[in-house]
């Protein structure tokens, strides 16, 4: 059974229970006089359980989407946009925390991911049936959830708002920033091999600056749809060969520790969240299915990608530091033989893909972004001109973090635990708790005290996280800097 059906039980539940305390003492008062009159007082009950059903608000069953998305296809975009830079950091990420621990830590990341972004969805149905509209974005849910919580929060409900949009444009742009490292390094490995030279990183970052302007003006996503699937066959073909170098000789387990240093491990944790973390994605995901439901139901979208998705890091991980060792490079490409035209051409083509979702990762931050004051560009005339100079303006902005940090491991690391510890970790709980605090206040003591448990220690989970975390990154940042 999935989460909506067990919240909707458990509401029907207290509302039936509810109605039945309220009205106890007429019922009793009622049954006397029905004695005598020979009424049956369960019809009108039964009546107002119909009404009740008749009335209920789904708003599975009021969404319009022009192309609804099927499962596959859902489950396929999910996987898409799980799957990205971050997984070539996995080796990285294990040379921090030890094949044990990495092995474990990935594992219950992913089940702890899973499970957040299964509060945030649960979350945000429930909301959309108290408030009888179709769906919610991410921010618009978070905005609900304070809104319709404990009085002392609704106030809070604007600024919650704005911090949502917040992290998730640092993210986008966080994201942008390691792409513009990712390609600019492999583009050095590949000209520092067939040109004999020893140029800084930050060099090639100047080169790629105007490509990456040009492509990020592009304005409709459906010209960039074809070369997204281009994109996808070079991710998938250079994966392959990426396996084959690591199978090409047989992984060590000879000097490679088990378990990691108390101060290496924070970076594992970042490293690990910002791989495996699509939470931007959910909500638009699963407003455009067909079949909403079977996004968030045990055999869905959600459990069905993020099991292979768990497994595939972890194996890339794991395999990448065994093959490497304590020299493994923030990407793994960077790994590979320099002296190989094979290896080069994974580098060659997985900058060429990262380039293309170096685009779309940009249009998210632009779309967020721009919202906040179009309205204010209705009737300027140079309205174009004004989304060209923000478009442009994302750009600089990252290609000048991209200098600052040209470090590819300690980047994905502060990005992870800087952003999608909030994002991804916290805020789901902090919903679930605002959304669902009256329901379990009527289940019971007992529920109410494992529902309260429950989130608050989710978000320990992530302030511990956020502060370690993003500490450790900072520190490595500085003493790499010197």
């Amino acid at each position: 059974m999935d989460g909506y059906d067990n919240q909707g039980m458990l509401r029907s539940e207290l509302n039936i229970n509810g109605n039945a305390t309220n009205v106890g003492n007429t019922c009793i008062n009622m049954d006397s006089l029905n004695s005598k009159c020979g009424v049956v007082g369960t019809k009108s009950d039964n009546a107002g359980q119909l009404n009740e059903k008749q009335h209920f608000y789904d708003p599975y069953q009021h969404r319009e989407v022009k192309h609804p998305t099927s499962y596959f296809d859902t489950l396929i975009h999910f996987l898409k946009a799980s799957l990205g830079t971050g997984i070539l950091a996995m080796p990285s990420a294990f040379k921090n925390a030890g094949y044990i621990v990495g092995t474990l830590g990935t594992i219950a990341i992913g089940i702890l991911c899973t499970y957040t972004i299964h509060l945030l969805v649960t979350a945000s149905y429930e909301l959309c049936v108290k408030r009888k509209i179709p769906s919610l974005t991410y921010p618009g849910t978070v905005a609900a959830a304070f809104e319709d919580g404990p009085r002392p929060v609704r106030k809070f409900a604007p600024f919650a708002k704005m911090m949502t949009n917040l992290f998730l444009v640092l993210y986008q742009i966080g994201s942008s920033c390691i792409y513009v490292v990712f390609i600019a390094s492999n583009l050095k490995a590949i000209g520092d091999t067939y040109l004999n030279n020893d140029t800084d990183v930050r060099m090639y970052m100047v080169y790629i600056l105007i490509p990456l302007i040009l492509i990020s003006w592009i304005r409709n996503l459906k010209l960039l749809a074809p070369f997204s699937s281009i994109a996808t066959c070079m991710t998938m073909v250079s994966f392959t060969l990426i396996f084959y170098y690591i199978f090409r000789e047989a992984p060590s387990f000879e000097s490679r520790e088990p378990v990691g240093t108390i101060k290496s491990i924070p970076l594992f944790f970042g490293t690990v969240l910002f791989a495996m973390e699509a939470i931007g994605m959910v909500l638009p995901l699963e407003n455009e299915m067909k079949n909403p439901k079977r996004f968030g139901s045990m055999f869905g979208v959600l459990n069905s990608s993020m099991i292979p998705i768990s497994l595939l890091y972890t194996l890339v991980g794991i395999l990448g530091y065994l093959k490497y060792g304590e020299h493994v490079k923030g990407s793994i490409t960077l790994d590979l033989p320099h002296d190989e035209v094979l290896a080069q051409v994974v580098k060659l083509l997985l900058s060429l893909s990262i380039y293309i979702c170096y685009a779309l990762s940009n249009y998210v931050a632009f779309d967020i972004l721009w919202k906040g004051f179009e309205h204010k560009m209705e009737k300027n005339e140079h309205k174009i001109c004004w989304e060209y100079a923000l478009r442009t303006s994302i750009v600089i902005t990252t290609f000048f973090f991209a200098i600052a940090i040209p470090n590819l491991e300690h980047l994905i690391s502060l990005i992870g635990a800087f952003c999608l510890s909030s994002v991804g970790i916290a805020f789901p709980a902090i919903v679930s708790f605002l959304t669902f605090n009256e329901v379990y206040k009527n289940a019971g003591n007992f529920r109410y005290s494992l529902f309260c448990l429950r989130n608050l220690v989710i978000v320990i989970i992530a302030i511990f996280a956020f502060i370690i975390g993003v500490f450790t990154s900072v520190s490595d940042i500085i003493h790499h800097m010197k």
